[in-house]
């Protein structure tokens, strides 16, 4: 082990050398091999170790077909841990060597997003092994399994450890004049791709009641909607002409909707429905799909140090630490048992 670690040692300062031995614009061809590069191939040879770990422990999540997201084998006997709001209609595991299993619900945790499965079947299996370590310092160099479970990703920790607080849903609309005169709140716009335009609502609709409680005020409308996270269902009634129109919609994410508007966030693409509301993230610049989260992010050691809950942008991922993971596993398995 130590050799390994001296070796891999002597790679990363070669590497990050390459990487600032000039801050001048490099000619065509002088710029760093593409094998060579962070996610390169001669670069994740030096990460062998925490790959085999990664993928061994890795499983994909499949629902109608597509992958949901990745689950982590955290016992001999089949258990799963991964993102609860993606993993809402899993039917299947598939491991690394391509073996395919159901997968049977056991539990989710609210507060952290998180949800276990139990694969059905399946024997021989490699949970994986929990880092010690309670927070990476900063810069920390740390690996994931891409959602294909094909490769692994590489990045470091971006930022010290902390709580995410709470947004909460949106419908997606831009709110204009409102009043007892007018009826309600009249909808000034409709976010293209948001919840609102999802579910019917249009320009010039004018709100009358949200969730079941009749609203005229603005602030009033905007704290209903905003009690409720996204992915949850609020019944939006409207004027829309002469007639009373009902929709049920599913709320989005503030900042998904938008930072439409934004090109940064235009050009992260996809990013996770739920991204905010944890009692503690790790913040690393790892590159995954929003279909990866539920995999672990490891050491250089193949120690897992949390598990991936949320792409947040191009160059953020939050995992959740392993000691909040193995204290949540905890507390469904008591829920578990107190149930039967």
């Amino acid at each position: 082990m130590r050799t390994y670690i001296d070796r891999l040692s002597n790679f990363l300062s070669t590497f990050c050398l390459c990487l600032t031995i000039s801050s001048a614009p490099l000619a065509a061809n002088d710029r760093l091999p593409v094998e060579q590069r962070r996610n390169g191939s001669e670069t994740l040879k030096a990460f062998e170790e925490s790959s085999k770990a990664s993928l061994s422990s890795t499983v994909r999540l499949l629902g109608k077909g597509r992958t949901l997201a990745l689950g982590t084998i955290v016992s001999r006997k089949g258990h799963i841990v991964t993102k609860a709001s993606s993993s809402i209609e899993a039917e299947e595991a598939i491991l690394v060597d391509g073996t395919r299993y159901k997968v049977q619900a056991k539990g989710k945790d609210k507060a952290t997003d998180l949800a276990v499965f139990k694969i059905k079947g399946a024997k021989k299996l490699t949970p994986v092994s929990w880092s010690k370590e309670e927070e990476p310092g900063e810069g920390s160099w740390l690996v994931s399994a891409d959602y294909n479970l094909k490769r692994l990703k590489v990045g470091v920790v971006g930022a010290k450890g902390r709580p995410i607080d709470r947004v909460g849903g949106v419908i997606g609309v831009i709110l204009g004049q409102d009043g007892v005169d007018l009826g309600g709140i009249l909808i000034q716009q409709v976010m293209p791709r948001s919840a609102g335009a999802a579910a019917g609502l249009e320009k010039g609709d004018v709100v009358t009641n949200v969730g079941g409680q009749e609203v005229t005020d603005r602030e009033k409308m905007i704290e209903l909607v905003g009690s409720n996270d996204p992915g949850d269902v609020v019944v939006i009634k409207v004027k829309r002409g002469n007639s009373m129109l009902s929709f049920r919609v599913t709320l989005g994410h503030r900042s998904v909707v938008f930072d439409m508007m934004n090109r940064n966030a235009r050009m992260s693409g996809p990013v996770s429905k739920r991204k905010d509301n944890f009692p503690m993230i790790i913040q690393h610049d790892v590159s995954l799909p929003p279909n990866a989260m539920g995999g672990a992010v490891l050491d250089l050691n193949g120690k897992a140090l949390g598990i991936n809950v949320a792409r947040v942008d191009r160059v953020t991922t939050y995992a959740l630490p392993s000691q909040l993971v193995r204290v949540t596993l905890e507390k469904l398995r008591r829920s578990k048992h107190k149930s039967e």
